[in-house]
Parts: structure tokens; sequence; C-alpha cells
């Protein structure tokens, strides 16, 4: 994948969330940016253990400010970058929103699996499905400097301590 500049930059941004967000009670690692005419729209962190909201990940986070600041909740010709691939709510939130492109960072075999689960679904069968040929999902993007957030896939983590399971 060639990636652009603006890219880059969007996606520094999204790891430079990630890191204002330890600092903070409840914040957890993953951080988005979502971008519509060289602007951001909306940001945020994973705000589910502060806000005790399921829901409360960064893409919905994000989603949710950059409805607000378009009064609108139809993201169209927006950019989502998510420092890892979006779970499946997240990704149909996207569908929902019509969001026309998604980017994103560590992929599912760059963390641990604790993150993903040991569900055979993947983000690009939620968009097949939900029949959203407009809708492109690019992956790799900093692959390594946004996996480096992340428990790694070999990591020895007890299970008590994993969630998603």
């Amino acid at each position: 994948m060639a990636w652009t500049h603006e890219d880059r930059n969007w996606m520094h941004r999204a790891i430079a969330l990630v890191r204002e967000g330890e600092a903070t009670k409840g914040i957890n690692p993953i951080g988005c940016v979502i971008v519509r005419d060289g602007k951001v729209i909306g940001e945020g962190c994973n705000e589910v253990d502060l806000r005790h909201d399921a829901t409360a990940h960064a893409e919905i986070v994000s989603m949710r400010r950059a409805g607000q600041t378009l009064q609108c909740g139809e993201l169209r010709d927006a950019v989502l970058y998510t420092t890892m691939q979006p779970c499946g709510m997240c990704t149909l939130a996207s569908v929902w929103a019509k969001i026309g492109r998604i980017v994103y960072g560590a992929g599912r075999d760059d963390v641990h699996e604790m993150y993903f689960g040991d569900r055979h679904l993947d983000t690009v069968d939620f968009i097949r499905d939900a029949f959203r040929d407009d809708l492109s999902l690019e992956g790799g993007l900093m692959a390594a400097e946004c996996a480096a957030l992340y428990v790694p896939p070999d990591a020895e983590v007890p299970e008590a301590e994993q969630f998603n399971r």
C-alpha cells in the first residue's frame, strides 16, 4: 500500500492521542481520528472504563464528536484513522455513519488475541455483508508503531487479566 503523507500525519495524531490518554485513568490505549476535507472533525480514545459504557470505543467516541461538530449523523467522505483494526461494533457504526474510508495500524495478527477473542469474523466480513462497496478498508499503516502500543501476540497473559474472554 502506498500511504500518503496525510495518512501518516493522521496516524501520528491517533498514536499521540493514545499517549496523551495513558495519563488519564479509565482511558484505554486505542486512538482514533476522523478527518474530512483535511480537517479533524472528531477524535478520541477508548473511554469504556472512564464512562462505564461498553460502546465507548475510540471509534464510537470519535464518531459522536464528529456528529456534534457537523450537527449530522452522516460522515460522508470522512476518513477514520485508528491505531487498531476496528471491532465489529465500530465497523458497523462506520457503515451506518457512511464513512468513506477506514485506515488502521495494528491488525488482528499484530496484537494479542485477547483484543479480538477467538472469533473468526473479521472487519472485512462486516463491510462485505453490509453491502458497502463504497467503503474502503486499509490496514497496516505504521503497523509496528501501533502494535507497540499493545500486548504482543506471543505474550503470556494470565486469563484473569484478559478481556474479551
